[in-house]
């Protein structure tokens, strides 16, 4: 067994593809064949020593995947060997053989692919949580969107639309503009840095949006701020990016709202995250979710991935085979 082992932090050249320790499930525990891992831009953070600082090293990085079940543990029922499982977040993802525990881990329905399945599931959950629990889109609710055309960013779209909002989407090349019009935005601003409020104003005839969902670290905060109608919503995610200035909170305008959205915490029990997961897998059948994946690296390939996503060249969902 092989898996994607860090041991130093730095850049991607210290991912190494190399034989690993086989671990056995324990009581509650299931083994998993990887067939797919997700990178995510956590990944960079855990790479750099910015994520995971209590954790020694070596460690394997990752944290999502999808993967076939080869081994059930004492106590464990809700799950079979043969079975297809998907998770949003078991740390060590990065390997051939996973040991979760089986609350961690959702039933792949069968007629969800296994590339489907693994794009969905950190980036699905998260976008759901940040549009429609952390801010509870509604009919007429005008969205900004950053990184429009990346994994989040194109799901949250998809998610205000489906809920009747409009969406103003950013990005940062007009090669990734066609991405974003094709997860459903409504205009397309491009913009590399953080000059986009004017644009926002003038297209909401100088009102502001209802919600900024912003990933984009500490460059778009000021003018995500600036965008906000009266009563509005800055959702700010992605500290791997970088977290803005200390803020005086007397000094926020138009009582607008912030706050720092994490996808768990809309994910206290298996319950849950099973039936979240079911709910993304529905809108998936249904067609009215598309994930995007962009491309697929074998996982010997890691840091091929890791540069491309942490390029900002990339649009949609990157993987691993294992």
């Amino acid at each position: 067994m092989n898996a994607i082992t860090l041991h130093r932090h730095g850049g991607p050249a210290e991912l190494r593809w190399e034989p690993a320790r086989v671990a056995m499930p324990g009581a509650g525990q299931v083994a998993v064949d990887v067939v797919y891992a997700g990178v995510n831009f956590m990944d960079i953070g855990v790479r750099k020593g910015m994520l995971w600082r209590e954790q020694s090293l070596p460690l394997v990085p990752g944290v999502e995947g999808v993967g076939v079940v080869s081994e059930v543990g004492a106590g464990v029922s809700s799950f079979r060997e043969g079975q297809r499982v998907a998770w949003p977040y078991v740390p060590g993802s990065y390997t051939q053989r996973l040991v979760a525990n089986a609350d961690a881990l959702v039933p792949v329905p069968d007629d969800i692919t296994n590339e489907a399945a693994a794009a969905a599931m950190l980036q699905g959950l998260t976008a759901r949580h940040i549009a429609l629990r952390f801010h509870h889109t509604r009919q007429g609710d005008v969205a900004l969107v950053h990184a429009a055309a990346g994994g989040v960013g194109s799901l949250i779209t998809q998610l205000v639309k489906m809920r009747g909002g409009t969406v103003i989407a950013r990005v940062s090349s007009d090669s990734k503009v066609p991405a974003a019009e094709a997860a459903g935005a409504d205009h397309v601003l491009v913009a590399s840095d953080g000059g986009f409020a004017s644009q926002v104003l003038e297209l909401t005839q100088g009102r502001g949006v209802d919600v900024v969902f912003d990933g984009s670290g500490a460059v778009t905060f000021a003018d995500s701020l600036a965008s906000l109608a009266p009563l509005g919503t800055l959702a700010y995610f992605g500290p791997v990016l970088g977290a803005p200035a200390p803020i005086n909170v007397a000094t926020l305008p138009r009582s607008v709202k912030i706050g720092f959205p994490i996808y768990s915490d809309s994910l206290r029990t298996v319950e849950e995250l099973r039936e979240a997961s079911a709910e993304l897998f529905s809108w998936m059948r249904e067609g009215q979710l598309r994930v995007q994946v962009s491309a697929c690296h074998a996982m010997a390939d890691a840091a091929v991935a890791h540069e491309a996503i942490e390029s900002r060249r990339t649009t949609g969902k990157l993987l691993l085979r294992a």
